[in-house]
């Protein structure tokens, strides 16, 4: 086998294709990334056996051939590179694959092709999506899926398809974000899937990096595949009853206060810096004025002032902040909302008009 490309299309190459490879496995080729270069061009992919990806390598093949090399190493090694031009090349009967750029010049173990996983092959006719529109929806719900693999439909998003939007929804039992997006697609008819977080999180990487207008999508009965910009991820799906999270947004809330968007999400931060070792943040409504402020045994405390229209009476609150710092920068428009029924129901954050919102567990105050 024989390659050449550059510098520059290597290393973002790698970064593509290497959030798939296993960094837990035994087996030691899925630490690997297959180089698979032939007359029509080169592809690199990578797998965990949950998620796969495969993207274009810019390049010109001298001498089709397949191996696998160490994903860490060869990235360390693409980017210590000289920029410019670099070979690629492992010679008939050898295992080593020499890669070559400028004077430099390294000689690196290599795997069978044949070792490699063989890559799912999803058959049927894909719908088609905004990108924008889509990743976009992604971004601002996907960050509320646990991460605590014992419950796993939890750690996914349920995403529902229609002919003029998108709906996603995920929780992590003390978070809730849903958004719904208008959004035109070739889905036939209506269709639903539980997508792992992290796999739409590294779809989102990838597009936000591409100019492609629309992504590919094929699901089947456990598995789904995304492809942008030539870059094709497939990963499977989660098996299991997603929640009713339609019977977790209460219909109505006593309490309902207007706050700027940049103002809250500051004051949020800065006071979110003494809220250390499980301090709840405290939001404290009175005289038209919400208080934010926090109190760490060990560290000290701290609190903010801000104008609002409230003149009901006195509301304490408590919060984790970095639950409720999300919810509150995930809200593209100003003024946020913030809807409550009482210091222990769940407190909920949304925009004015906008079709996304976060519903979020308090935490108990001590006074």
């Amino acid at each position: 086998m024989k390659l050449v490309t550059t510098k520059q299309a290597l290393v973002e190459c790698l970064g593509i294709v290497n959030k798939a490879v296993s960094s837990r496995s035994s087996i030691q080729v899925l630490s690997g990334v297959l180089i698979d270069a032939r007359e029509e061009g080169v592809t690199l992919s990578a797998t965990d056996m949950e998620i796969s990806i495969k993207a274009p390598l810019l390049g010109d093949v001298e001498q089709a051939g397949s191996l696998v090399v160490p994903a860490r190493i060869a990235t360390d090694i693409a980017r210590s590179l000289p920029a410019g031009r670099v070979v690629i090349e492992q010679r008939a009967g050898e295992t080593q694959v020499e890669i070559q750029a400028g004077e430099s010049l390294f000689d690196l173990h290599s795997l069978p092709a044949a070792d490699f996983p063989q890559l799912p092959v999803l058959a049927g006719e894909r719908f088609t999506v905004s990108r924008v529109a889509f990743i976009e929806t992604v971004d601002r719900v996907a960050s509320s899926a646990s991460r605590d693999e014992t419950r796993p439909v939890l750690t996914g998003v349920l995403v529902q398809f229609t002919k003029h939007a998108v709906r996603m929804v995920a929780t992590d039992s003390y978070r809730l974000s849903v958004k719904e997006t208008p959004l035109e697609s070739s889905v036939p008819g209506t269709l639903q899937a539980i997508a792992p977080a992290r796999t739409l999180l590294e779809l989102s990487r990838i597009a936000a990096a591409l100019a492609d207008e629309t992504i590919a999508i094929l699901p089947t009965e456990n598995q789904i595949l995304f492809e942008v910009g030539g870059v094709t991820l497939v990963s499977r799906l989660i098996d299991g009853q997603f929640p009713n999270y339609k019977q977790l947004i209460p219909e109505t809330f006593d309490y309902e206060v207007a706050v700027d968007h940049d103002e809250l999400l500051e004051a949020i931060r800065r006071v979110g810096l003494l809220a250390q070792k499980n301090a709840p943040l405290r939001l404290q409504f009175a005289d038209n004025t919400l208080t934010v402020s926090a109190e760490s045994q060990d560290v000290g405390k701290a609190h903010e002032a801000m104008p609002v229209q409230y003149s009901g009476e006195s509301l304490a609150i408590g919060f984790n902040p970095e639950f409720l710092e999300a919810g509150v920068a995930s809200v593209k428009e100003s003024p946020v909302y913030l809807r409550f029924i009482s210091p222990l129901r769940p407190g909920l954050v949304k925009g004015a008009g906008d079709d996304f919102l976060y519903l979020v567990m308090p935490i108990r105050l001590n006074d």
